[in-house]
């Protein structure tokens, strides 16, 4: 499947303020990169880096007045996501060196205070996959999915207690209760094809078997059409834009998903 993404912000800015942006993605297993564009408006200097989590970021300094970035992107991804039950749960002794932090509590995801739940939900599942495609099961049955129920990160107790959130929200407590079983879970920010409404979307992935696999719990079925931005333990190491300073106005955010049928020309 052939996508086409774009991702609007315009700012208005009081102050030169540093930002650090999360809006490029890059090319991997599932995903490849075709064309892809990125403008600010007015023009800056902008510094690339990959951060621990292997994302790509840019940092600049937004100038007083009103400040645009817009980005679009051309990509080839799969239909549909990989899925396989029965793929093992893998001991922590076991488990890659760079896959281990994925395993500790973080800010939103306060994995230490859910074993007991993850447990329950978890008893009786084959270890590994199994054991996360009924923790996702259970997350989308006991919280409500509602877009724009909440305008800030809520954490994993936060979101039980209210049993209702975000794409977001219902992430992190997907993400919470893997770790707890001692599965690594990590937090993905991107896009997904036909999401209604358009808009960056957020899931999570689990190690098991080897290699990491995508759960939903906001989708009824592995859904594919769709494209990873970032990587990271939760929310707050996956921000598209970072802003220091003085608060920083959003003024426009616009983002769209197109598919097509073949390669772009």
């Amino acid at each position: 499947m052939w996508l086409h993404t774009a991702c609007d912000l315009s700012f208005d800015v009081g102050t030169p303020t540093p930002l650090i942006l999360m809006l490029r993605p890059r090319s991997g297993y599932q995903q490849w990169v075709a064309r892809e564009a990125y403008i600010v408006q007015p023009s800056v200097p902008v510094i690339e880096f990959t951060d621990s989590y292997g994302n790509l970021c840019q940092r600049l300094i937004a100038p007083v007045g009103e400040f645009s970035i817009r980005t679009s992107a051309d990509l080839m991804t799969a239909d549909q996501i990989d899925v396989h039950p029965g793929a093992p749960f893998t001991a922590v002794q076991d488990l890659p060196d760079a896959v281990l932090v994925y395993l500790l509590p973080s800010r939103y995801c306060e994995s230490d205070r859910f074993r007991d739940l993850a447990g329950e939900i978890a008893a009786g599942a084959r270890p590994g996959y199994e054991q996360v495609a009924r923790i996702a099961d259970w997350v989308r049955e006991s919280v409500r999915y509602t877009p724009g129920s909440s305008e800030f990160p809520l954490s994993a107790v936060e979101v039980r207690w209210r049993g209702e959130g975000v794409c977001r929200d219902l992430a992190h407590l997907g993400v919470t209760l893997c770790r707890a079983i001692c599965i690594p879970a990590r937090y993905v920010v991107g896009y997904l094809y036909g999401l209604e409404p358009v808009d960056i979307h957020a899931w999570f992935e689990a190690y098991v078997g080897g290699r990491w696999y995508t759960f939903d719990p906001t989708q009824g079925n592995p859904r594919g059409g769709r494209i990873a931005i970032a990587y990271g333990r939760d929310a707050a190491d996956v921000a598209i834009y970072n802003q220091f300073g003085p608060p920083l106005f959003l003024t426009a955010m616009q983002v769209r998903i197109e598919g097509f049928d073949q390669a772009p020309a």
